[in-house]
């Protein structure tokens, strides 16, 4: 540590299974008064020169996607990475609705790597985190969705999760499918780290932490804050940050900046969701041009003049001043979902390499665009965040202001070039008028009808299934 501005002792590092949900720590932590950015890959120290003042910083992965042998391959070098930086705490990002199966992102597999890489006996693992809408009581999870807070197992979108359907709310119970380590759960009553020492005894090495309420959190910090190791969802910054605040060592944060106002924004959108749907949908109504990506010709001859025809429709609205969303899909009904997997069915293309496709033609036009002049960007879909970053050359995020939870303005850095503004945005995240808030203050306004409240501090709404995009969970 201490190359470029880095601070010599991070306050922590953090290892994020996939990219939206890395970035959601990083906003965390800058707007909980902790400079912090996420980064694609180790940083040298000539980039952490362009980042000073830091004092936490985070890695995505795919790790969400990805097997236990690749876990294996590839998470202990950056995991080695993170804490050469002296960092007293790593933190594994996982979702905050457990995306997770034994073969495919095993959490169980990530807490056996990260424990071996710390030294650590026995982990914390936070997955709730009350501003998102995610609750854990008596050990069982509980996530905000369609129509009010749902146990986890009944969850009217995570219950039918395309990958990772999830059928137990018990934390522990569902990692402990996913490792022979002993796991236990702290209930609310003993949230202490005399408790969690008194667990770490009796040979657990993970232990579950209910949090029910943000009046937990602090509780939560202490035990947190005395360990080498956590696995978790943001919930771990927030706990951390709730407890440095109590024990004086952090001051109260200001409130967070919000975006200073632009004439129009570039935005792609490989979502599928109903949510991102309905924001579409509200931001063609007040003026936005939508251009369709013509996403089954991908799988054929004709992808590369899809891909053109998008460019020129998407440059020619952008000139006459328009705002512009590059939409690959409108929601669960578009009849191109449905094209797009019979043309990935009729070139032989796996359901993820044909997503990965998406995403990169959507980076490339993005890139085109970006290419033209344009200031700040938008991408929906978190899986197509991630490849869209990648095509953009991305090498870090820092964030900049809040526009909702988890979706909030950043500025990317590129190996070359100047740096841009971006937001990235799971399908599901986000009112109805995000796009508006995208474009600043100035451009926000109410809808006939819509009740006057443009405060984002409800919790994250997950939406209905079906997408390309298959990131369902919210951050």
């Amino acid at each position: 540590g201490g190359a470029g501005g880095l601070r010599v002792t991070p306050r922590l590092a953090w290892l994020a299974d996939d990219f939206t949900g890395g970035a959601a720590v990083a906003e965390v932590l800058a707007f909980g008064g902790v400079p912090a950015a996420l980064f694609l890959e180790p940083p040298t120290p000539a980039l952490l020169a362009r980042l000073p003042g830091l004092e936490a910083w985070g890695l995505a992965t795919t790790a969400r996607a990805e097997t236990p042998a690749w876990m294996d391959a590839h998470l202990p070098p950056l995991m080695a990475a993170l804490l050469a930086t002296g960092a007293p705490l790593l933190h594994y990002k996982a979702c905050s609705t457990l995306d997770s199966a034994p073969d495919v992102g095993s959490l169980g597999r990530a807490l056996e790597i990260g424990l071996r890489a710390t030294g650590e006996d026995c982990a914390p693992l936070l997955f709730a985190s009350p501003p998102m809408g995610r609750w854990q009581a008596f050990g069982t999870l509980f996530a905000a969705g369609p129509g009010g807070t749902h146990r986890l197992d009944r969850h009217p979108v995570m219950s039918r999760h395309p990958v990772t359907p999830m059928d137990e709310a018990d934390v522990a119970r569902h990692l402990a499918r996913q490792t022979d380590l002993p796991l236990a759960a702290l209930h609310r009553p003993d949230l202490s780290p005399e408790s969690f020492g008194a667990l770490e005894r009796t040979g657990a090495r993970g232990v579950a932490l209910d949090c029910a309420g943000v009046d937990d959190l602090a509780a939560c910090g202490r035990i947190v804050a005395g360990r080498r190791f956590a696995l978790g969802s943001q919930g771990v910054e927030e706990a951390l940050l709730s407890h440095w605040r109590e024990a004086g060592v952090l001051p109260d944060a200001a409130p967070p900046p919000r975006p200073a106002p632009v004439d129009r924004i570039v935005a792609v959108s490989g979502s599928a969701s109903a949510v991102t749907a309905a924001q579409i949908a509200r931001a063609e109504a007040r003026g936005w041009a939508v251009v369709p990506l013509d996403a089954p010709a991908l799988f054929g001859p004709l992808a590369s003049a899809a891909i053109a025809a998008a460019i020129e429709e998407a440059a020619r609205a952008a000139r006459a001043g328009l705002s512009v969303v590059v939409a690959a899909l409108r929601g669960t009904d578009d009849p191109a979902l449905r094209a797009s997997r019979r043309a990935m069915a009729a070139a032989d293309v796996a359901a993820a390499a044909g997503e990965a496709r998406i995403g990169e033609a959507l980076g490339s036009i993005l890139a085109a665009l970006l290419a033209e002049g344009e200031a700040r960007a938008l991408v929906a879909g978190g899986d197509t965040s991630g490849r869209v970053a990648r095509a953009l050359g991305l090498v870090a995020l820092e964030p900049l202001a809040f526009v909702a939870h988890g979706a909030s303005l950043m500025r990317g850095h590129r190996a070359r070039g100047a740096p841009f503004e971006i937001i990235l945005k799971g399908g599901q995240m986000g009112r109805e008028d995000l796009f508006d808030r995208a474009l600043g203050a100035r451009h926000e306004g109410r809808a006939p009808g819509a009740r006057d409240d443009h405060r984002e501090d409800e919790p994250a709404r997950d939406n209905q299934g079906g997408r390309l995009d298959h990131s369902h969970h919210a951050a």
